[in-house]
C-alpha cells in the first residue's frame, strides 16, 4: 500500500514539475549570506563558515537515512519542515525521487532549491573487491584549485627600508606581493576524502628554511579520512575539527549566531569529526581523531599534537633560573617580517579528547558528554592588563561537558552545560518550535563565567568567545503566505565582568527586524532595520579620574535590497545601506548604494557591481558580500568617501578546467593615504586582481 502511494505521489510530482525542473547545482553563497547574516561583518569571521558550507556540500544528507539532527544542521528547515519531512517518510517509506519532495507539507519550491546542494538519494558504493586506492584513483569528484591574488599598488612595507635618525632601520616585508593558494581534494561522500591546503600571504618569503620552520609555502594543512569501515564511522589522521553539542567544548564546522533566519541558526548541531581543509592557521586538531559505533553508543577519541604562533619569553624565577614561558598567542598566521617569522611555531600545544554520544533509536533523543584536555609546551602568563585578570593562564586546561537534544512533534529542546578546570562554568539551552505552519519561535539563554575557558568551543554568544557573557534571545518568523516572510529578534545580554575596551561591568542589547516580499520566482525585495546597544570606554579621557567612564553606543542599520531576474541569462540586485551611530552624544552615518548586473550564458558567468560610500567614520563602515572565484569570499569594508567596483567573469574551458578572473578596484575621494603601518598605500586608489584554476579529475 505504502509503495502504491508513493508511486502515485511521485507521478503528480513529477507531472507538476515538468514545466519547473530543478537540479543539484553550486550553492548560490550569496543567498546564503544574506539568508544567515542580518549584518555582515568582516572577512575573517567567514573563513571557518565557508569551509564548513563546503563540508556539507560535498557530504549530502541522504534522506532516506537521516534523523533531525543532521537536517537542522544545514540551517534551512524549520521545526515543523522537519516534523512533516519524518511523518512523511514513516507514513509513505522512502523517497523515490527528489522531486517527491514537492508532496511534503511545509515543502514549497523555494525551501526545495536551498537544500538540494545538500542533499541526495544515491547511496555511497564501494566497489566489491575494489582497493581504497583504486577507488580514489578512478574517482570523479576530485579536484586541484591554484589561485592567485595581488593589490597592485605598492604598500610602503615592500618599500625600500629607510634609517631612522637614531641609526634603527626600519622593518619591511621579506616576501613579494603575490598570494598563492591550493587546493587538492579527492574525496567520495561517506567513503573517503584526502586532501591538502598550502598558502602563501602577499609578503611571505617562498623559502626553504627549516631553521624558521619555513618549507616552501607558509602553511600546509593536509588529511586522510575514512567512513563508514564496520563499526568504525570515521578515522581521520591529519588535520580535522569536531562539533558536538552546542558548542561549548567542541564547536567546529558549519555555525553561525544572529541574522535574518531567526529561528534554525540558535542551535548548534552535533555533526561530528570533519576534515579540516582551509587556510586559517588555528582552530583545528592536528593528529588522529576516530568515532566507534556499538549499538547506539558512539565514542569518539582525539589526539592532536600541533605548532602554534606565539611569542617565547624567557623569565627569572625566584631561584634565579631562566625560565620560558607564553605571553601570547599569535592568530594572524602571517609571517612577513623578522618579528612575525620569530613567531611562527613557538609553541606546541596537545590535546586529547572524548566525546560519548547515545542516539535513542526513535531518533528523538540524544545525549553526550565531552572531554577536551590541553597542554601547552610552556606555560602561559599574560601580560596583565585590568580587564584579562581571569582569562586562561598557566599550562594545562581540562573541560567537560554535557548535551542533550530532544524532539517532541514541532518542539526542539537542547542545551549543554560546561565546566573547566578554573570552575568556571558556561551553558547554553533553548528551544525551537513551529507554533504553527506560519510562525515560528525560538528562545535561548546562555551563561559564560568570566573564568571559563575553552579553545575550541564557538556557541551562539555576543562575545567572539564564550567567555564573560549571559542573555536570552528571542526569535520569531511569520510566513503569513508563500510571498511574505517576516523576521525578528530581540536579544538581551549583559558582561558581569571587564572586557578589552570596556573596563567596567556592562549590558546591552540588540534587535533586527527583516521584511521580505517575493511575488514571483523573479523578484525578490526586503528591508530590514537593525538597532545594537553597547557600552565601550571614553576615548577622550580628560584625565586620570576619566580612565573607567563608559558610555552606551546605539547603532542603527538598515538595508533596502531588490533582486529582479529578468530571464535566465540577465539578472539584477539594487540596495541601499545605511547606519547611525550614536557614541556619548556624537551623532555620525553613513550609507552605501551598489548596483549588481549578473549575466549566465552558455559556458559564461558574469558578475559585475557599482558602489557609492560615504561614512563619516570607521565606526559606520558598510559591509556588503561580493561574489567572488569558487570558495573565496569579499565582504570589504567601506568606509570615508568613494566608490568601488568589481568584474568577475567564470569560464568553463571544457568538463575538467574552469577558469575564474576578478578585477575589483576602490577609489578614495576624500584621503591620499590607504591603511597604516606597513600595510599603507601612498595614493587614493587600491586595486585587486584575482585569478583561478580549477581542474576536475577523471571527467
Amino acid at each position: 500500500m505504502k509503495s502504491c502511494l508513493s508511486i502515485l505521489l511521485l507521478i503528480l510530482c513529477t507531472a507538476y514539475s515538468s514545466a519547473q525542473t530543478y537540479r543539484k547545482g553550486e550553492i548560490n553563497i550569496e543567498t546564503f549570506i544574506e539568508d544567515l547574516f542580518g549584518v555582515q561583518q568582516g572577512e575573517d569571521e567567514y573563513e571557518e563558515i565557508y569551509e564548513g558550507l563546503l563540508q556539507l556540500f560535498l557530504n549530502p544528507i541522504h534522506l532516506n537515512k537521516t534523523n533531525p539532527e543532521e537536517l537542522k544542521s544545514i540551517f534551512i528547515l524549520n521545526p515543523y519542515q522537519i516534523n512533516s519531512f519524518f511523518k512523511y517518510r514513516d507514513n509513505f517509506g522512502n523517497l523515490i525521487s527528489l522531486y517527491e519532495l514537492q508532496a511534503i507539507p511545509g515543502f514549497d519550491l523555494e525551501t526545495i532549491y536551498r537544500i538540494l546542494p545538500f542533499v541526495t538519494l544515491s547511496d555511497y558504493q564501494r566497489s566489491s573487491g575494489v582497493s581504497l586506492w583504486k577507488r580514489i584513483a578512478s574517482e570523479r569528484d576530485g579536484y586541484f584549485i591554484l589561485r592567485h591574488q595581488r593589490v597592485w599598488e605598492m604598500r610602503r612595507g615592500f618599500t625600500p627600508a629607510d634609517t631612522s635618525s637614531t641609526g634603527r632601520i626600519s622593518s619591511r616585508y621579506l616576501g613579494d606581493p603575490h598570494n598563492i593558494y591550493g587546493r587538492f581534494r579527492i574525496q567520495h561522500s561517506k567513503d573517503f576524502s584526502l586532501g591538502f591546503t598550502v598558502d602563501k600571504d602577499a609578503g611571505e618569503q617562498f623559502i626553504w628554511d627549516p631553521q624558521t620552520k619555513r618549507y616552501g609555502f607558509n602553511f600546509l594543512s593536509y588529511h586522510f579520512t575514512l567512513y563508514n569501515q564496520g563499526r568504525w564511522k570515521v578515522l581521520t589522521i591529519g588535520d580535522f575539527q569536531a562539533q558536538f553539542g552546542q558548542g561549548l567544548v567542541y564547536g567546529a564546522g558549519f555555525s553561525v549566531g544572529k541574522g535574518a533566519e531567526t529561528i534554525t541558526t540558535v542551535r548548534r548541531s552535533s555533526t561530528g569529526l570533519k576534515p579540516y581543509t582551509g587556510a586559517m592557521e588555528f582552530g583545528f586538531f592536528r593528529g588522529i581523531g576516530t568515532s566507534f559505533q556499538a549499538g547506539q553508543l558512539t565514542t569518539t577519541i582525539i589526539a592532536s599534537h600541533a605548532p602554534r604562533d606565539g611569542r617565547v619569553e624567557a623569565i627569572i624565577d625566584t631561584l634565579d633560573r631562566q625560565e620560558l614561558i607564553i605571553s601570547s598567542l599569535q592568530l594572524s598566521g602571517l609571517h612577513r617580517t623578522p618579528t612575525e617569522i620569530a613567531y611562527k611555531d613557538q609553541v606546541r600545544e596537545s590535546n586529547f579528547g572524548t566525546n560519548f554520544q547515545y542516539d535513542h533509536p526513535n531518533k528523538r533523543l540524544q545525549i553526550g558528554l565531552n572531554t577536551l584536555y590541553t597542554r601547552f609546551s610552556q606555560s602561559f602568563v599574560r601580560n596583565p592588563q585590568v580587564y584579562n585578570q581571569f582569562e586562561f593562564s598557566g599550562q594545562t586546561n581540562f573541560i567537560g561537558s554535557a548535551y542533550y537534544s530532544y524532539n517532541f512533534r514541532n518542539y526542539f529542546f537542547f542545551g549543554e552545560q560546561a565546566l573547566s578546570k578554573s570552575r568556571g562554568m558556561g551553558y547554553v539551552i533553548g528551544m525551537m518550535s513551529s507554533l504553527s505552519k506560519n510562525i515560528d519561535l525560538s528562545i535561548l539563554r546562555r551563561k559564560f563565567d568570566r573564568n571559563f575557558h575553552t579553545f575550541y568551543g564557538n556557541a551562539f554568544s555576543e562575545n567572539t568567545r564564550p567567555i564573560n557573557e549571559e542573555g536570552i534571545y528571542i526569535g520569531i518568523n511569520f510566513r503569513p503566505s508563500i510571498k511574505y516572510n517576516w523576521s525578528i529578534y530581540y536579544d538581551q545580554f549583559k558582561f558581569p565582568w571587564l572586557k578589552f575596551r570596556t573596563y567596567a561591568p556592562s549590558e546591552g542589547h540588540e534587535w533586527m527586524s527583516r521584511f521580505t516580499y517575493k511575488p514571483s520566482k523573479a523578484v525578490l525585495l526586503f528591508a530590514q532595520f537593525r538597532e545594537e546597544s553597547k557600552a565601550r570606554n571614553i576615548s577622550e579621557m580628560l584625565g586620570p579620574q576619566t580612565t573607567y567612564q563608559l558610555s552606551q553606543g546605539k547603532k542603527w542599520n538598515y538595508t533596502v535590497n531588490l533582486d529582479y531576474k529578468i530571464n535566465d541569462k540577465f539578472s539584477f540586485k539594487s540596495r541601499i545601506n545605511g547606519s547611525r551611530f550614536d557614541f556619548s552624544n556624537n551623532i555620525t552615518k553613513g550609507y552605501a548604494i551598489s548596483q549588481d548586473l549578473n549575466v549566465d550564458y552558455q559556458k559564461w558567468r558574469i558578475s559585475s557591481r557599482f558602489v557609492l560610500f560615504d561614512t563619516d567614520n570607521f565606526d559606520n563602515r558598510q559591509y556588503i558580500y561580493e561574489r567572488n572565484v569558487l570558495w573565496a569570499f569579499s565582504i570589504p569594508a567601506l568606509h570615508g568617501q568613494g566608490y568601488r567596483y568589481y568584474l568577475l567573469g567564470q569560464y568553463k574551458l571544457n568538463q575538467k578546467l574552469t577558469f575564474w578572473a576578478r578585477f575589483a578596484r576602490t577609489t578614495y575621494t576624500d584621503r591620499e593615504q590607504i591603511g597604516s603601518g606597513l600595510q599603507t598605500i601612498q595614493g587614493s586608489v587600491q586595486t585587486e586582481t584575482i585569478f583561478q584554476l580549477r581542474y576536475q579529475f577523471n571527467r
